[in-house]
């Protein structure tokens, strides 16, 4: 229960990688991590294979200071997700607090939209590697990559080093 007191945010929108989601947030479950589910509004969404998950709270009831860390899936969620304002002001402001930051697949494109991605090494599905290198980042092909304060991977296989490395780290935060 090494992750006892620690709490993530984590965004949900329609079609997120179920794998994705579910994957961490268990992990975090399991090492003793309060995770809240936001989305644009509390209710049910189902991820790209029809699981699905119930939120917490809605974007508007966001206050990223009462976290230690964001986590933001993949799927076709992200391109939904770059688009909301309170999404990019409460990563704007995990990554300005040092606070955990973990994005896997398309989720690279929340934080290009956050601009937070310049002068960063990280990983993504490949499919959005030009998108990860025009926003200023430095694109690798491992399974997972930390930078500072972000944990990024490129797709499901990966899930096992990235949500490892996004624990380790988490219990590494003040």
């Amino acid at each position: 229960m090494r992750l006892a007191g620690k709490k993530v945010l984590c965004f949900v929108e329609a079609e997120f990688e179920d794998l994705e989601l579910w994957y961490p947030v268990l992990r975090l479950h399991e090492e003793g991590a309060e995770v809240h589910l936001a989305g644009p509004e509390t209710g049910e969404y189902k991820g790209k294979y029809g699981v699905p998950v119930k939120t917490d709270l809605d974007f508007r009831q966001i206050k990223p200071e009462e976290y230690d860390g964001i986590l933001i899936p993949g799927g076709w969620a992200p391109d939904k997700l770059r688009r909301c304002q309170e999404v990019l002001e409460a990563v704007r402001h995990a990554h300005t607090s040092g606070k955990v930051i973990g994005q896997i697949c398309h989720a690279g494109w929340v934080l290009i939209s956050a601009k937070i991605l310049h002068g960063k090494r990280v990983t993504s599905t490949p499919g959005i590697r030009d998108d990860m290198e025009n926003a200023g980042a430095i694109w690798v092909d491992e399974p997972v990559v930390v930078d500072g304060n972000l944990v990024s991977s490129r797709r499901p296989p990966d899930l096992p080093a990235y949500a490892k490395a996004f624990c380790d780290l988490l219990a590494k935060a003040r």
